[in-house]
């Protein structure tokens, strides 16, 4: 599958979509985003079950924004809706590789205990 267009107004929509999707925050001007961008294009070809989204910065502002992004690239991993990963800077194929396998090796049952253990200790 191919990367595709992140915008605010499909963003919620798409990281609904799959149990796992990768968000890459980019910007055309970019010389580091330009150097990763074929890296995370052929890791959507070979990662078919997973999602990989690409969120222009310059054009997605506000979205940009939300996620407080301050540099770029920064690749934001969620799985089951839930944000396991957030780093700035170009990773190397084989580091993007083991980073999905991190993220596919996660207890989500114990992610989710712990979410909500906060929340009510926030209340």
């Amino acid at each position: 599958m191919a990367t595709v267009t992140a915008t605010k107004e499909n963003f919620d929509e798409l990281v609904s979509s799959k149990d796992i999707v990768l968000v890459d925050f980019w910007a055309a001007w970019c010389g580091p985003c330009r150097a990763f961008a074929p890296t995370f294009e052929k890791a959507s070809e070979t990662y078919s079950d997973m999602l990989f989204a690409k969120v222009d910065t310059e054009a997605q502002q506000e979205l940009a924004a939300a996620f407080s992004i301050m540099s770029i690239p920064t690749l934001m991993v969620l799985r089951e809706n839930v944000i396991v990963y957030m780093e700035a800077g170009a990773l190397p194929a084989k580091s993007l590789e083991e980073l999905i396998t991190k993220v596919r090796e996660l207890d989500m049952d114990d992610i989710h205990k712990r979410i909500a253990e906060r929340e009510a200790a926030a209340k």
